[in-house]
């Protein structure tokens, strides 16, 4: 199924997604809660429910509303934690090939993340930006998941029962904040905090069971068969798939779960996926033609992302009304 946080008349609530219409939960039964996290934490308990609800649709019992008619918010609108792993090899092996050096061995050895704003989260719609943002502002192509049970060092081999669904991400990147701090050893972090992208709905896996491919060998865990493109204003900058993948999010919530709990509602990202994001887009360029001018994310731009099974997130950058700038604040210049 297909879950949905949005805004309808002012209020919040959650709904299932079934074709172009939008039904409300607590509209299936009033035993739902109007809440992603409190759905979650019923466990399989809210799945079944649901599921159950649902066979009232075919019989016509229930109305529901265009999905048109609905303001989306992120289909987790407030996680308990967002992390965001390195899992393609592609667009880790493209970016340092662009700066010229070698390919990290340790990417091989085990999988990464970093922990990013949580509250910061947003969904599909307009995403404001400040002046120090806009200095290289980047998109960056992802696949998320939410997890949907708790659990505390997680075999990989088991991780998979804990993915409640899968979203689009769009790990926004503010690189001239980034690569400064960055050079501090430390991060990343004014570079990413102001607002990770996910949407429009979170789809569970057994909506994606035919696209399920094998691991990449000496690996564990699901993958997927599904493209990845993203546009801006219209023009196709991004192609990959998700079953690019090098490490599995079975693998990467093994690690993010070593001697720590997760819990309903914590958000994964995947990481970019090859040729997904301007960074790698124009290093590769300009190694092609050292004439090549970079492209970044501008006031007004329309970014949008679509997955196969996860449907399309489409948002549009805008800039703050002001000229304040931490960039100015460096001290001894």
């Amino acid at each position: 199924m297909k879950l949905v946080s949005y805004v309808n008349d002012g209020q919040t609530g959650l709904g299932v997604l079934e074709g172009h219409n939008l039904f409300s939960v607590q509209e299936l039964d009033k035993n739902l809660p109007n809440d992603i996290l409190a759905l979650l934490n019923m466990g399989e308990k809210g799945h079944v429910l649901i599921k159950t609800a649902l066979e009232q649709l075919k019989a016509g019992q229930i109305t529901a509303q265009p999905v048109a008619d609905y303001q989306l918010l992120a289909p987790v609108p407030h996680p308990t934690s967002c992390r965001d792993g390195y899992a393609f090899r592609q667009h880790v092996a493209a970016a340092r090939r662009n700066r010229g050096v070698e390919m990290i061995k340790e990417f091989d050895q085990y999988p990464i993340f970093y922990f990013t704003n949580h509250l910061a989260v947003q969904g599909p719609g307009e995403i404001y930006c400040m002046p120090d943002h806009f200095q290289q502002l980047d998109f960056e192509l992802e696949v998320a998941i939410v997890i949907g049970k708790k659990g505390r060092n997680i075999r990989a081999e088991d991780a998979d029962q804990y993915i409640a669904g899968f979203t689009i991400m769009n790990d926004m990147s503010a690189r001239k904040l980034q690569m400064e701090e960055m050079l501090l050893n430390l991060g990343p972090a004014k570079g990413k905090d102001f607002s990770t992208i996910i949407g429009p709905w979170l789809v569970t896996p057994d909506e994606l069971q035919a696209k399920k491919v094998p691991a990449k060998q000496g690996h564990v865990g699901n993958n997927y068969d599904l493209s990845m493109k993203c546009w801006v204003n219209d023009v196709l900058v991004s192609e990959g798939n998700m079953a690019d993948m090098d490490w599995t999010f079975a693998e990467i919530i093994e690690r993010c779960s070593y001697g720590v709990t997760l819990y309903p509602g914590d958000v994964i990202g995947s990481g970019t996926v090859g040729t997904g994001c301007f960074l790698e887009l124009n290093g590769t360029a300009k190694l092609n033609n050292p004439q090549h001018q970079p492209q970044w994310l501008q006031p007004n731009d329309k970014v949008t992302m679509q997955i196969d099974g996860l449907g399309t997130l489409e948002n549009t950058i805008r800039a703050e009304a002001t000229d304040w700038s931490i960039l100015h604040r460096k001290k001894n210049l």
